[in-house]
């Protein structure tokens, strides 16, 4: 166990944890902390905590000081200074004729370092414009890349629901999702419906899967036996977060019913009955379509006027009464029709 607080660089960023050194530090209040990066000055977002080991990131690095009102006088001078840079590197940008687009500037406190965020859709050779950007500001220069979901949370916007991105408002770091979450949801699998801005699955699925899980736990599911006030049935829909169901009550009754609506606290799910226990079906209503006729025989055309007739079938024989054997399939003896016998 140890003490430690929490604390995050950007606005909406992963919360790391600091050792308060015995400082007592509120929740909002500022610090001024040793990084990887060099010395960094954050937000407190949780105020003095003990916490297990196997959750602290060693070495636990100490709190500096609390920042004073110069620290952060210092700090919103950095953030004018961004503003600056960024100009700056843009006509390097189109100077050089990189295929980049840059996203933002970010000031280390002490001003040892400057990086800049970029997208680009591939590798990008920016070497001359780093040295172009260290001889203007003379000091450290690093050119990061980063990808589409970082840039939609660094810049923020408005989502398909109205509201601010949730990377860009709440998400301290970006959560792993899935196709299936989507559909254990009940969502449309269409991908232009379920997708950000930034082109990838919304991460509203992610942290709203939680949710449909315990939700799902006590709903009944589609095609589950339950025992209603009105008698015992099969679950035919299911809302998992509103919790409305609809069921097809089973009874003795002739006349089909459609499904009822119930509420998954107004029902108890039970073992599916044997077939021998269920009510018979009610039959279903006789089919008042009329059936078609049947079809009346063709007449026989008449043969015409003056003609011989045949009696014997005209189909697979050729012309003259004659078979393809070359056999004389008229009349009896051989004899043809319309002639008499010597």
């Amino acid at each position: 166990m140890a003490e430690v607080i929490g604390v995050r660089f950007k606005n909406v960023g992963k919360v790391y944890y600091f050792d308060p050194d015995g400082n007592q530090v509120p929740k909002g209040g500022r610090v001024i902390v040793e990084t990887a990066r060099g010395i960094e000055c954050g937000e407190c977002t949780m105020k003095n905590r003990t916490v297990d080991d196997d959750k602290i990131v060693k070495p636990l690095k100490k709190v500096v000081r609390v920042a004073t009102p110069e620290d952060v006088a210092r700090v919103e001078k950095n953030r004018q200074k961004e503003k600056e840079a960024f100009e700056v590197c843009e006509k390097k940008i189109a100077k050089f004729g990189l295929d980049m687009k840059l996203i933002d500037v970010e000031y280390t406190f002490d001003g040892s370092k400057i990086l800049f965020y970029f997208t680009a859709d591939g590798r990008v050779d920016f070497r001359e414009l780093v040295k172009d950007l260290a001889s203007v500001f003379r000091t450290r220069i690093e050119l990061r890349q980063i990808g589409v979901r970082d840039e939609s949370k660094m810049l923020g916007g408005l989502g398909v629901c109205g509201k601010p991105f949730c990377c860009s408002t709440f998400l301290g770091e970006f959560q792993p999702v899935s196709i299936k979450m989507a559909k254990e949801q009940g969502l449309s699998l269409n991908p232009s419906k379920i997708s950000g801005t930034c082109g990838r699955l919304m991460c509203c699925l992610k942290f709203e899967q939680k949710g449909y899980e315990d939700f799902g736990k006590i709903t009944p599911k589609p095609g589950s036996w339950v025992r209603t006030p009105d008698g015992d049935g099969v679950v035919t829909e299911a809302n998992v977060i509103t919790g409305k169901l609809k069921v097809n009550i089973h009874s003795d009754s002739d006349v089909r019913q459609p499904p009822q609506p119930y509420h998954r606290d107004q029902v108890t799910q039970i073992p599916r009955p044997n077939r021998d226990d269920l009510p018979p079906r009610p039959a279903a209503a006789p089919d008042s379509r009329r059936e078609r006729p049947s079809a009346s025989p063709r007449p026989e055309r008449a043969p015409a006027p003056g003609a011989p007739r045949s009696e014997v079938p005209r189909s697979g024989h050729s012309r003259g009464g004659r078979n393809r054997r070359g056999k004389n399939t008229g009349r009896p003896g051989g004899q043809q029709p319309g002639k008499k016998p010597q």
